[in-house]
């Protein structure tokens, strides 16, 4: 789909579609993907190039390949999925209180909100021959943002989130692109060492 004069973008799923066509199906799209790399996020490589399939096989999650307008380069990725979100009411303003309620159940005992939310489950920029440089975090936001609001206009909801790690220049990064902390969460990584991500929602 072209989205403006400079980017456009493929949900993967157009691939997959078209089965075995060596020129248009998933053995293109594994060419494609084998030239993605990000040597500042190895994990947002290794999803892509290891799960984005899967996950979108199995409806887990669909991945969004995007491309310069001018040499058709891919310049990053975008993951998207539908998830359960609880969202602790100490966390969150009065105001935001009101607008959760609205497509919420608050379980009043615990003062927590529960919804069917959009996440935001990868979002990463290629680096292989500088083509980074060709696009903005902030315009792959936008990007991912165009087909959140396109589900959100058919399907309803308000709430989109994301999960990001611990360090300043990220979570500033987001808080430019108005996502707003409202949890951490403890996970484990490969090697079992625990460590924090924090939870940013922005409403639609």
């Amino acid at each position: 789909m072209l989205t403006n004069d400079k980017f456009f973008y493929i949900n993967i799923r157009d691939y997959l579609a078209l089965g075995n066509d060596n020129q248009a199906g998933e053995p293109m799209l594994a060419r494609v993907l084998s030239g993605f790399s990000c040597p500042k996020n190895l994990d947002v490589e290794h999803f892509l190039k290891k799960n984005a399939v899967e996950f979108t096989k199995k409806s887990q999650s669909v991945t969004y390949l995007v491309f310069s307008v001018e040499g058709k380069e891919l310049v990053g990725y975008f993951t998207l999925a539908l998830k359960s979100l609880s969202v602790r009411g100490e966390t969150i303003s009065n105001t935001m209180k009101r607008k959760l309620l609205r497509i919420s159940e608050l379980d009043k005992s615990s003062n927590t909100y529960t919804m069917s939310a959009f996440l935001i489950a990868q979002l990463g920029k290629n680096y292989t021959n500088g083509v980074n440089n060709k696009i903005t975090g902030k315009e792959l936001v936008e990007l991912a943002w165009i087909v959140i609001k396109d589900a959100q206009y058919m399907l309803g909801g308000m709430v989109t989130f994301l999960e990001a790690e611990n360090e300043e220049k990220l979570l500033s990064f987001y808080r430019d692109n108005r996502f707003s902390q409202f949890d951490t969460r403890q996970t484990t990584s490969d090697t079992d060492k625990s460590h924090e991500l924090i939870q940013l929602l922005r409403l639609l």
